[in-house]
């Protein structure tokens, strides 16, 4: 298949999009290469899918000509996105990036005659502040990242219902792992260990449940998607681990994989953040035979070992 995954250079987008080549099917790579974080870290990415022969186009989906990149696109995986819930981020900024990002690539898509299948990535953060109900239970957001991807994801759902666009929506949960974001949790975790720094940590979270899902289970999700996506157009499916640990467990594993412990630096309780994330996944075990299998330590030790090797030195932050 000829496969278009946006969001390519980025954490998730380099790892599908590795394993879908892997997998036979040609990949054509679409990302802004933003600076809401160092692009150092997504040119890493980024001359891995080179070498791996991927084609990354550097465009802006809010605002580029879209019809060319489409052309004899089968598939589409949409994980482009304006992530996380930075108080200095603007509403103005999820909107375009995460709504009208969405609206203008569904728009250049729906009318091409290759085309085959949408899989819109969305997120846990669709739930709100307790993230642990089936697909069924009623979408609560408590951040612009959570309420502007809901409204991507339902925008998706709308071309299906009255347009007929082959599309479904994936809702995934606290991934981590190699190439993770380096404001998240275990980025700058490791970094703070590494360099003997203080670590930032928001009041209360250490005693926030997560389902954090390595981005290899993560990966397989979206691929048995694919492989199923006759069964899937039209819905809604979570992909995580149904196995959760705290924030304060989780640290306490990257120490022990460190060996030293971390320094804390006690910040207010951050705005919108969840209290609770435990995936349901039974919906897509039974449909698709979703069964992640990496533990947390497995999925850290892995993360500890890429950010020595290709992170540590190269920022400072």
């Amino acid at each position: 298949m000829n496969i278009l995954v946006t969001g390519a250079a980025g954490f998730i987008g380099s790892h599908l999009s590795e394993r879908l080549v892997d997998l036979g099917h040609s990949v054509r790579g679409v990302d802004c290469l933003t600076d809401y974080y160092a692009r150092s870290l997504k040119a890493l990415n980024a001359n891995e899918l080179r070498d791996k022969g991927i084609t990354l186009l550097q465009l802006d989906l809010a605002e580029d000509e879209l019809e060319q990149v489409v052309q004899n696109v089968n598939v589409v995986y949409h994980l482009a996105a304006q992530p996380g819930i930075s108080a200095t981020t603007k509403f103005q900024t999820y909107v375009r990036n995460n709504l009208t990002a969405t609206h203008r690539l569904l728009e250049a898509v729906k009318g091409s005659s290759s085309f085959q299948g949408f899989i819109n990535i969305s997120t846990s953060s669709v739930y709100g502040v307790n993230a642990t109900g089936s697909e069924e239970t009623e979408p609560k957001p408590t951040s612009y990242y959570g309420v502007t991807k809901l409204a991507s994801e339902q925008l998706v759902l709308a071309y299906a219902r009255d347009q007929g666009l082959p599309s479904c929506s994936l809702r995934l949960f606290s991934v981590y792992g190699p190439r993770e974001r380096p404001e998240k949790l275990y980025p700058k975790l490791i970094h703070s260990i590494l360099a003997n720094r203080e670590f930032p940590l928001f009041e209360g979270s250490e005693h926030h449940l997560r389902s954090y899902t390595y981005v290899g289970d993560i990966v397989n999700g979206l691929i048995v998607v694919l492989q199923n996506f006759d069964k899937c157009i039209g819905e809604i499916f979570n992909i995580g681990t149904d196995t959760a640990i705290t924030t304060g467990e989780g640290i306490r594993i990257v120490e022990e994989i460190i060996g030293k412990s971390v320094k804390f630096a006690r910040k207010p309780k951050r705005a919108g953040d969840q209290l609770r994330t435990h995936a349901n996944i039974e919906k897509a075990r039974t449909i698709l035979g979703y069964n992640p299998t990496t533990t947390a330590r497995e999925g850290l030790a892995n993360e500890v070992e890429w950010y020595k090797k290709y992170v540590f030195g190269m920022i400072d932050s």
